[in-house]
Order: structure tokens, then C-alpha cells, then sequence
């Protein structure tokens, strides 16, 4: 008898299955993408946030990415840190923070994106726009459904 293949007729007719072998494929490109940036997925999401939404405050960023406001503060902590975002005093509420890009952000910003948009034509390489928006769409609409606690 021979091995079972990794995808047996169960496990392969499993959605949640296929999504994480999939993820799986997808973290460990970023990862090697991202190689020698110092950034890896969560803190690339901060920068993208923040170079979207400038004067946003850390618990929105939070929020829009679903990270816990105790998670948040040696992240935010860490870009900080390394010169990729500053802080400033909110001019409407001189208690609150909100947060920039600094120009190194940007540039690394800028240098990430171009190469995740390689990696993901690299692993999308044979879809077609159509499909492309169409795995976008049918993702979207699982997250749609996440439970959320805070």
C-alpha cells in the first residue's frame, strides 16, 4: 500500500484546509521577500495603515487591524524606535498621539510594496485578473464574518 498523499479526500475537501496550506505558502514568501528589511507582516501593516490615514492614533491602527491594545504599544513602540513612524501631540486634544510616517517610513514603505507586489505575482502567476478579484472578493467576504472580542 502506498503513503497517503498530504491531501487526503477529506482534508483536501476542507476549506479551512486548503486556506492554511495556503497561508502557510504565502507567510513563508513574505517572509524570504522581506528578508534583510527588518520588517515582517504585522508591523508592514502598521506602516501601511499609517502612511494611508496620516494623524491616525495607534488604538484606530489597532482596530482597522484587529490587534489588541496591549499588543499595540511595543509595536507602535518598535517602528518608533527604529525611525519608520513618529508620534506627535494631536493638535485637536493636546493629551492624545497621533501617528506619521517619517521619511525612512516611506522609503521602506515604498521599497516593501514593490516587493510583495513581485512575491504576489510570483505565487499568483497564472491567474487571471478575474481570478485575481475574484479569490480578493471571496476572502473579503470570509473575513466579513470574524466574531470580534476586545
Amino acid at each position: 500500500m502506498s503513503e497517503p498523499t498530504p491531501h487526503t479526500r477529506t482534508l483536501g475537501q476542507l476549506v479551512g484546509y486548503r486556506l492554511r496550506r495556503a497561508s502557510a505558502v504565502f507567510a513563508t514568501d513574505f517572509a524570504v521577500t522581506l528578508e534583510g528589511t527588518g520588517i515582517r507582516q504585522i508591523p508592514m501593516g502598521i506602516l501601511s495603515v499609517v502612511a494611508d490615514n496620516p494623524g491616525i492614533n495607534q488604538g484606530t491602527v489597532g482596530r482597522l487591524l484587529g490587534i489588541k491594545r496591549a499588543n499595540m504599544v511595543p509595536l507602535i513602540n518598535e517602528l518608533i524606535e527604529s525611525g519608520l513612524i513618529v508620534r506627535e501631540t494631536d493638535p485637536a486634544d493636546r493629551r492624545a498621539f497621533t501617528l506619521a510616517m517619517s521619511p525612512a517610513g516611506s522609503a521602506m514603505l515604498d521599497d516593501c510594496i514593490r516587493r510583495i507586489e513581485a512575491h504576489e505575482e510570483r505565487l499568483l502567476a497564472g491567474f487571471t485578473k478575474a481570478e485575481k478579484a475574484m479569490l480578493l472578493d471571496l476572502l473579503e467576504r470570509i473575513e466579513q464574518r470574524a466574531v470580534v472580542t476586545d
